[in-house]
């Protein structure tokens, strides 16, 4: 499946009513446990914060969304969800391994909060080479080059 990576800032969700549609599409399709607040009220909140999501996109749809902080050595994924009539066909590990280059291009380690994600959550980190750190607060994938060599 031909996904690439699709960034969705403040100005491109005020601008693209397929965005705004797709993306509320993504995050109805979640488990009401993964979200802090109604779909539209924590994509907005998100957004205003100064943040963005990285988005799958496959033929000008948005399958899936990961909601990304960003501060000056990383990026804070959280909220990871893909539609589910495209779940279980390697969706969001495409998005997070796309993620993870945009990250490095910039420079910036990827880390997942929450050390209480669901065991299916943890597993696909673990298999894409996040590890949990040494706190047991967070997980992290070190795509520097230091940390690439190590």
């Amino acid at each position: 499946m031909p996904v690439t990576l699709h960034r969705v800032d403040q100005a491109v969700w005020e601008a693209d009513a397929q965005v705004q549609q797709d993306l509320l599409r993504i995050y109805a399709d979640a488990p009401p446990e993964r979200l802090p607040l109604p779909p539209k009220d924590f994509i907005c909140r998100h957004l205003a914060a100064g943040r963005f999501f990285c988005c799958a996109r496959f033929n000008d749809r948005l399958l899936g969304a990961l909601a990304v902080q960003r501060d000056q050595e990383a990026w804070w994924l959280s909220h990871l969800c893909v539609r589910k009539t495209t779940r279980r066909r390697g969706v969001g590990t495409r998005l997070l391994t796309l993620t993870g280059e945009a990250a490095h291009a910039e420079g910036r380690r990827l880390c997942v909060a929450n050390p209480r994600l669901p065991m299916a959550d943890q597993l696909l980190l673990s298999r894409l080479g996040y590890r949990l750190t040494k706190t047991g607060d967070y997980f992290e994938l070190d795509l520097s080059p230091k940390g690439a060599g190590q």
